[in-house]
């Protein structure tokens, strides 16, 4: 079963990647660029320079699934971050809303109760 989920880590690639790059080349991106295992179990976000294309690299026991969305119209808005970085974490809420067009860059996080273990 394909899934994503709360309990997944999700790392950002910030930037503009060459959609014609498929599984061995995203997963070289993630080890070259970035020094994480693309096996480790995160789930890699990889956004074209015109931001109309979204790719998620994830590793799921035994093999590699790819989910890509292409946008008809607009583009995907990216977060503020500092060019000097190579990679954002995002949690499961930021990634839905990037992926359904509303933008994260001025959300306020309210505080909510956690659980300590």
């Amino acid at each position: 079963m394909f899934a994503l989920s709360s309990s997944l880590n999700y790392q950002l690639y910030l930037p503009g990647t060459d959609m014609r790059k498929s599984f061995d080349g995203l997963c070289g991106l993630a080890l070259g660029e970035l020094g994480h295992s693309p096996l480790d179990g995160s789930v890699y976000i990889f956004i074209n320079k015109a931001r109309n294309k979204v790719k998620l690299l994830h590793w799921q026991s035994g093999g590699f699934v790819l989910y890509y969305k292409r946008l008809e119209g607009g583009t995907f808005e990216l977060p503020k971050y500092d060019a000097s970085v190579g990679v954002l974490q995002l949690d499961y809420t930021q990634l839905v809303m990037l992926i359904d067009g509303v933008a994260i860059t001025n959300i306020a996080r309210r505080k909510r109760y956690e659980k300590a273990c």
